[in-house]
């Protein structure tokens, strides 16, 4: 059973998907979708809103926070051998040591990397990317 903030969570994330998908098209692409009488002749005025007012909504958009995961590895096991864990107990992940890690953003991978520790701090450790993945596929 799905309750409202996962339906709201669903339909968002597919407006993101619609957007990235949009955007990843090209221009000639866009242009040959689009009928000659449609063109218009002079750049469009944004809807009568002025470059600051795009700088701005651009601005409020780019301080939207996401969840943000580095994804390591997950495991499957039955709720019986779950619940006979206990500390220092060891799960075993379906990543292997060396396999990149996946950077999930708001549940859908954009990235992968490897692990390393931070150089300014060696308690720390982060993630390298190594790539980014697309809409279409991935891209170095």
């Amino acid at each position: 059973m799905t309750n409202s903030n996962d339906m709201s969570d669903e339909a968002l994330a597919l407006q993101w998907e619609a957007a990235a998908a949009e955007a990843d098209m090209s221009m000639e692409e866009a242009m040959a979708a689009t009928p000659a009488a449609a063109t218009p002749a002079a750049p469009a005025d944004n809807d009568g809103m002025s470059d600051s007012n795009v700088d701005r909504n651009l601005d409020a958009v780019l301080g939207i926070p996401v969840d943000m995961q580095v994804v390591l590895g997950s495991a499957t096991m039955p709720v019986a051998s779950l619940l006979k864990l206990g500390r220092g107990a060891v799960i075993p992940l379906d990543h292997r040591v060396g396999e990149p890690v996946n950077i999930v953003v708001n549940g859908r991978t954009v990235a992968r990397g490897e692990i390393v520790v931070v150089e300014d701090d060696n308690s720390r450790f982060g993630v390298s990317l190594t790539e980014i993945v697309g809409a279409k596929g991935s891209y170095a």
